[in-house]
């Protein structure tokens, strides 16, 4: 049965690295948008503020973060991947140290575009 909750989705995992990797990202977010709700969404986690900015997504070999507005966001230790005009991620292995104070000036300035621009589900 798919997870109903972020606590069910790292449970799934199976207590693996990538759990360990899922719970410090959210801890990571919550405290870097402490008003935002968290929620299971597309089978993943995503973090809402006036929209979608963030999700995790574990894989078989590594965790995704990532940012609904990706690619607009100021990203001075060049940690996003992805080519895409929109959607940006940064990926984790096995044995990664997490970038928490880097992400969490990713998950501030996708809450602040949000407020801004609106829900980036939304095309203008």
């Amino acid at each position: 049965m798919a997870a109903k909750t972020i606590d069910e989705y790292i449970a799934d995992l199976g207590g693996d690295w990538r759990a360990d990797v899922v719970g410090e990202l959210r801890r990571v977010v919550d405290a870097a948008a402490p008003d935002a709700k968290a929620s299971i969404k597309w089978a993943q986690p995503v973090w809402e503020s006036n929209g979608p900015f963030a999700y995790v997504k574990a894989f078989g070999h590594s965790v995704n973060i990532g940012f609904w507005r990706g690619a607009d966001l100021d990203d001075p230790g060049a940690i996003l991947e992805g080519e895409g005009d929109r959607m940006k991620h940064v990926t984790l292995r096995e044995g990664d140290a997490i970038p928490a104070d880097p992400l969490a000036a990713l998950v501030r300035q996708a809450v602040e575009l949000n407020q801004e621009l609106g829900s980036p589900t939304q095309r203008r």
